[in-house]
């Protein structure tokens, strides 16, 4: 099968389902992939404009619930979900604006923010917004990569499959290298208790 035929029968499901979980990187490549005719721009940003709103409401909605289990639970999440709640109440606003922006708080900061005072409404609200703009924002970048990379190739279509594979690769090194600075970071902070 070829890759446009994947792109074509599966990427907006993709999409949908990344930008779901916490994927700049998928919406990224989707973004490269519409300007590579493969995909419609706005169809990307609308899925993951849609996929990013329910996956935050659904970890919103964890937390309002189920905040504390899951922290005891899931130890390892403490700290980032103490600094989504530091920033909360320092920076409301945009914090919920702006948390899918904030690499490593984008699933645990919609569940701290279920454990705070916020509002159900407040958050649809603003999560909405938040979400709009970051499907815009980042699915945008990633057409303008691929414009940036017609410029610089000029049989673009012999390279899209490597500059693919190097965006998906990028984003597993930048997930590895911060999971290895989270474990770091707490092997040498001090347990509490």
């Amino acid at each position: 099968m070829s890759l446009a035929a994947l792109l074509q029968d599966y990427g907006y499901a993709a999409v949908f389902v990344g930008a779901f979980l916490e994927g700049e990187t998928f919406l990224i490549m989707a973004g490269f992939a519409a300007h590579r005719g493969y995909l419609d721009l706005p169809w990307v940003m609308g899925m993951a404009a849609v996929g990013g709103f329910l996956g935050d409401q659904m970890y919103f909605y964890l937390g309002r619930r189920y905040g504390l289990r899951i922290l005891n639970r899931f130890p390892a999440l403490k700290p980032r979900a103490a600094q989504a709640q530091a920033l909360l109440s320092r920076y409301h606003l945009p914090l919920i604006l702006g948390i899918r922006f904030l690499y490593g708080l984008r699933t645990v900061g919609p569940l701290a923010i279920g454990m705070s005072p916020v509002g159900w409404i407040r958050f649809f609200a603003l999560n909405f917004i938040g979400a709009v703009a970051w499907a815009v924002l980042v699915g945008g970048a990633g057409y303008l990569f691929g414009q940036a990379m017609a410029l610089v190739f000029d049989d673009l279509r012999r390279y899209e499959e490597a500059l693919l594979a190097l965006m998906a690769l990028a984003g597993i090194v930048v997930w590895l290298y911060y999971r290895w600075r989270q474990r770091c970071a707490s092997r040498s902070s001090p347990p509490s208790g």
